[in-house]
């Protein structure tokens, strides 16, 4: 009896205990990491397009806009936002394209938690935008932004500049996970992109027509737009900061639950 007990504990593989603390959330962190560098291109456009599109505002729409030349200094933080979303809208296509690899089913044969997946994706991502918004700052400096803000300033904006970008990465990982395919991601992360062009972002709410301002000025991108505009140019936000803070701790919630019950439904399912 003892030797049979023991010739099936010889035969039965011995179960991995569960990693602990961050350890999945810092291999994942590495892998998303690591692929992205490798897709260069994606890098490269996510950093392109914001400058191409700054370029265009100030120096083809600016005079017609701002003849004094001060619209670069009201235009960049619509751009900086602009840039975020094209960073993180990426993560979307990434998660939807190890859905359809099939790796997440290897993953989840593995003693490791299921958000460890998007939360590798969305703070590679976190990296990859903030190096990339740098980036653009910074070409807005040579083009003519001269912003007003001091140490502290930039320090908060900097701060709350990570929480969107952690509530829409975490978004557009939910978008990939509940898409069919990584086009089907792309399609509707672009959706999302549009946003800023709703909003205060490059132009007033008051030089809209009057059926368009209600949506523009209640929508989130614009307390969050005016929150980083009263950061860098010390212009007055009222009660912005707050609905920015509100807005984003929102998304933020609802995308991490509605991830987290998509990647247990249709990982699980596979």
């Amino acid at each position: 009896m003892t030797t049979a007990l023991s010739a099936v504990a010889a035969s039965t593989p011995a179960v991995r205990p569960p990693l602990r603390g961050l350890t999945a959330e810092s291999v994942f962190f590495g892998r998303s990491l690591r692929h992205s560098l490798r897709d260069g291109e994606s890098l490269l456009m996510a950093i392109l397009l914001p400058v191409m599109l700054m370029l265009m505002f100030t120096w083809v729409f600016g005079g017609a806009i701002d003849p004094s030349g001060a619209y670069v200094d009201y235009v960049v933080p619509g751009i900086i936002l602009t840039c975020a979303g094209f960073g993180a809208s990426s993560t979307a296509v990434y998660v939807a394209n190890d859905m359809r690899t099939g790796i997440i089913d290897r993953f989840r044969t593995m003693p490791v938690r299921a958000g460890a997946v998007l939360t590798g994706h969305v703070i590679a991502s976190l990296v990859r935008n903030l190096v990339a918004t740098s980036i653009v700052v910074g070409v807005g400096v040579l083009v003519g932004f001269r912003p007003t803000a001091s140490l502290g300033d930039w320090i908060l904006m900097a701060l709350f500049l990570t929480l969107y970008l952690l509530a829409i990465t975490y978004l557009f990982a939910a978008i990939g996970l509940a898409a069919g395919s990584p086009e089907g991601a792309n399609g509707y992360g672009f959706i999302l992109l549009f946003l800023p062009y709703l909003s205060s972002a490059f132009v007033p709410v008051s030089s809209m027509p009057e059926w368009l301002q209600p949506i523009a000025e209640h929508q989130p991108i614009t307390p969050i737009v005016e929150t980083i505009r009263s950061l860098l140019m010390g212009s007055q936000a009222g009660a912005q900061p707050a609905w920015a803070i509100v807005w984003c701790i929102g998304v933020l919630a609802t995308a991490v639950v509605w991830g987290a019950w998509l990647f247990r439904r249709k990982a699980g399912a596979r």
